[in-house]
């Protein structure tokens, strides 16, 4: 039986930006590391239904750049995992999805920006590990000027880039 391809739109955290958070998934998380770059998840597959729609979306609504404030590094998933949680409002990060989602969700459901440090499916995080990335100092705020639809062909295979789309 073939592996469905999973797609999802993704704001891929740029260079300037991705020092200190790739120090802890390269050093503590690198089978996730391997997978996919450091990111903000936009839309999820189950949102991209009608994908022709969503790209029609995004090149006729122009949206301007995003601004996400994260705060500092917190556990989840029974501490297994860490992010690094959007905080604020974060309304342009909303309205870019509600944008992006016009005609196919019309009420998205309400998805906390946040980047992934250590993925709870291959990593598990310790009090020790915790600790060592509570040393480090990482953005505390990030501008994403682009849209990526990306795909994977299975669980374990590499994130591919499909699409990109520049944010004004």
């Amino acid at each position: 039986m073939p592996n469905k391809v999973r797609r999802q739109l993704t704001l891929f955290v740029e260079a300037a930006d991705v020092a200190s958070i790739e120090q802890v998934r390269t050093k503590f998380n690198p089978v996730q590391s391997s997978l996919i770059s450091c990111h903000v998840t936009l839309c999820r597959e189950n949102e991209l239904e009608d994908l022709q729609k969503v790209i029609s979306n995004i090149n006729t609504k122009k949206h301007s750049a995003v601004i996400i404030h994260f705060a500092k590094p917190v556990r989840f998933a029974d501490g297994k995992g860490v992010q690094l949680p959007g905080i604020s409002d974060n309304i342009a990060f909303h309205n870019l999805r509600k944008l992006v989602l016009q005609g196919v969700h019309d009420k998205p459901r309400k998805h906390e920006p946040h980047i992934t440090l250590l993925h709870p499916r291959n990593s598990t995080c310790t009090d020790e590990v915790f600790s060592e990335i509570g040393e480090l100092v990482f953005p505390s705020a990030i501008t994403f000027k682009k849209i990526s639809l990306i795909e994977q062909a299975d669980l374990n295979s590499k994130w591919e880039l499909v699409q990109e789309f520049q944010l004004l």
